[in-house]
C-alpha cells in the first residue's frame, strides 16, 4: 500500500493535570450555551404560564396536548420548543433491531436531510442506501470505484441526487443515487465520475478523510493528509483553492452553516481552525481554537455559525464558540506522553490533562476514540432542540450526553465492535449505529418485540463474517 498515515502526537503543549471530576470542568459550560439550549428544548414561560406549571416542574405529555387543543399560546399548535420537549422524553434507546449484517466492517452511517433514505458504507467497496420510509429495502446498492482500503467518507447533494464517496486515494467518486438502477457498479452498469484533488506534487500517497457538499451543491470541500483543505468546483471540472491548513493530517473539514463560505476543520495537530472564503487573503485562518491534547477526529457544526463540536484522540469532545477564537496560536512545551491510538490504549495518567489556554465552553468525557476516526454529532433540532451530543466509541457503545448539563444521559449497549459511526433520524426518535461487527443496527423510542429483525443480547461478535485483519484507520 502506497498511502501511509502520518504518525503525529497530538498535542503541541504542555498539560496541567485537572481534577477526575466532572463538576469543575463543566462549570464552564458557559450559561448562554445552556440558556439557549434550554430555549431550544424547554417549554417557554407562556405554556409554564398557561399550564399553571413552574420553572422547574416538570409538564407531562398530555398536558402539552391538553394545551395545544385549548390553544393556549393561540397559535393553534406546539411551539418548536414545545415539540422538542415532548419529543427528547423519547430517545431511541429501544432495541436494536437489524438494519443491515454484512461481511466487512461498517465505516458509515448517514441520513439523508429528510430521512428518506439512510446511507451505508463498508470496508472494501461496498455503499448501500436504504429506503427509511419502506422498511429499510435497499434502494440503491453501490459498488465503488478504485478503492484504496475502504469507503473513508460520504456525502449527499442538498438536492439528493448524487453521492459523492472519498477514499485514502486522491479521487472523489459521484455517483447519481436516482437514475431509477438498483444495482450500480462503477463503471459497468453506471458511471461512476472521479475527481481529481491531487496535485504532480502530490503523488500515490495522497488521501481524503473528509468530504462535504457546499449547501448549493456547486462545491466539494475535503480534509486530507496533505495537511490541506481542497474546494472543488462541480461545473468548472477542477480544484479552484487549496489552502495549507494545519501541520498534520486534515481529518475533519465542514461548512459552519446554511452559508458556504465560512468553515471548520480539525487536524492531527490537535487544533480547530476557522477559515472565512470571503476575506482578502484566501488561504489565510481567520482564528484558531486551541484546547484539545491530540488529533481532532471529526466537527460537527451547530448550524448556527456559532457553535461546533469536535471529537478528539484525547477522549473527549468539546463545544466551542468561534467567537471566543484567537487569531495565532499559543507557543506551549511538548507533551508529557507518547501513544498511537491505531493499536494502544490511552495513558492513565493523561486523561485528565488540561491545556493551559482551553478556549473549549465545555468538554464532555465517557467515550473512547481509539483505532479509527470515531465520530459525533449534535441531536437533531426539530425533534430535541439539538439538546444532546451523541457520539460513537471504540468501547462498543453509543453515548448521548446532555449539552446544558454536560451528563451522559444514555448508553447505547449492543454492538460486539467498535462503533465508528452513528445517525439520528432527523425527525423520528431513531437511531442508526454502524459497527467494525459488520451491523447496521437501528434504535428506536418504542420496543416492538414482535418485529422479526430485532437483535438478541448473545447475538453479537466481535468481527463481520468472513473477517480478515483490517489495517487501521
Amino acid at each position: 500500500m502506497g498511502w501511509k498515515r502520518k504518525t503525529h502526537h497530538g498535542g503541541s503543549c504542555h498539560q496541567q493535570q485537572s481534577c477526575p471530576s466532572h463538576g469543575n470542568e463543566l462549570s464552564a459550560i458557559d450559561e448562554e450555551v445552556s440558556h439557549l439550549t434550554r430555549l431550544k428544548s424547554e417549554p417557554c414561560e407562556r405554556t409554564r404560564a398557561s399550564l399553571h406549571a413552574g420553572k422547574k416542574r416538570h409538564i407531562s405529555t398530555f398536558k402539552l396536548l391538553s394545551g395545544r387543543e385549548s390553544n393556549c399560546l393561540g397559535i393553534g399548535r406546539f411551539s418548536s420548543a414545545d415539540c422538542s420537549y415532548a419529543l427528547r422524553k423519547h430517545l431511541p434507546v429501544k432495541g436494536p433491531w437489524c438494519v443491515d449484517d454484512m461481511d466487512s466492517e461498517a465505516y458509515i452511517s448517514q441520513f439523508s436531510a429528510d430521512g428518506s433514505l439512510l446511507i451505508g458504507g463498508f470496508r472494501g467497496s461496498h455503499i448501500r442506501i436504504y429506503n427509511a420510509e419502506k422498511k429499510w429495502t435497499i434502494h440503491k446498492d453501490i459498488t465503488c470505484k478504485k478503492l484504496r482500503w475502504t469507503v473513508s467518507d460520504i456525502a449527499l447533494s442538498p438536492d439528493q441526487r448524487y453521492l459523492a464517496y472519498s477514499s485514502l486515494s486522491p479521487i472523489v467518486h459521484m455517483v447519481d443515487i436516482q437514475n431509477g438502477m438498483r444495482e450500480s457498479h462503477a463503471n459497468i452498469t453506471q458511471v461512476h465520475e472521479g475527481l481529481e484533488f491531487s496535485n504532480d506534487d502530490d503523488g500515490f500517497s495522497f488521501a481524503i478523510f473528509s468530504v462535504k457538499f457546499s449547501k448549493d451543491g456547486r462545491e466539494l470541500v475535503v480534509g486530507n493528509n496533505n495537511e490541506s483543505i481542497c474546494i472543488y468546483d462541480i461545473g468548472s471540472n477542477k480544484v479552484t483553492e487549496r489552502i495549507h491548513a494545519h501541520s498534520a493530517d486534515v481529518n475533519a473539514v465542514t461548512f459552519a452553516d446554511e452559508g458556504s463560505d465560512v468553515l471548520y476543520s480539525g487536524s492531527d495537530d490537535s487544533l480547530c481552525k476557522v477559515w472565512d472564503r470571503r476575506c482578502n487573503k484566501r488561504g489565510k485562518r481567520v482564528g484558531v481554537l486551541t484546547g484539545h491534547l491530540d488529533g481532532i477526529t471529526f466537527i460537527d457544526s451547530r448550524g448556527d455559525g456559532h457553535y461546533f463540536i469536535s471529537n478528539c484522540k484525547d477522549q473527549t469532545i468539546k463545544l466551542w464558540d468561534i467567537r471566543k477564537m484567537s487569531s495565532t496560536v499559543k507557543d506551549c512545551t511538548p507533551k508529557a506522553y507518547e501513544w498511537d491510538y491505531r493499536w494502544m490504549t490511552y495513558p492513565s495518567e493523561a486523561r485528565y490533562f488540561k491545556h493551559p489556554y482551553d478556549q473549549s465552553l465545555s468538554t464532555f468525557r465517557g467515550h473512547s476514540v481509539l483505532r479509527t476516526l470515531i465520530r459525533c454529532y449534535f441531536s437533531p433540532i426539530h425533534s430535541t432542540g439539538q439538546r444532546y451530543i451523541y457520539t460513537g466509541s471504540s468501547d462498543q457503545c453509543v453515548y448521548i450526553y446532555d449539552v446544558a448539563t454536560g451528563k451522559i444521559v444514555e448508553k447505547l449497549r449492543w454492538h460486539g465492535s467498535i462503533i465508528r459511526d452513528c445517525s439520528w433520524h432527523p425527525y423520528f426518535p431513531t437511531l442508526v449505529s454502524s459497527s467494525w461487527d459488520g451491523y447496521l443496527v437501528r434504535w428506536e423510542a418504542t420496543e416492538d418485540d414482535k418485529d422479526p429483525s430485532m437483535l438478541k443480547t448473545g447475538k453479537q461478535r466481535m468481527h463481520p463474517e468472513g473477517y480478515t485483519f483490517s489495517f487501521v484507520f
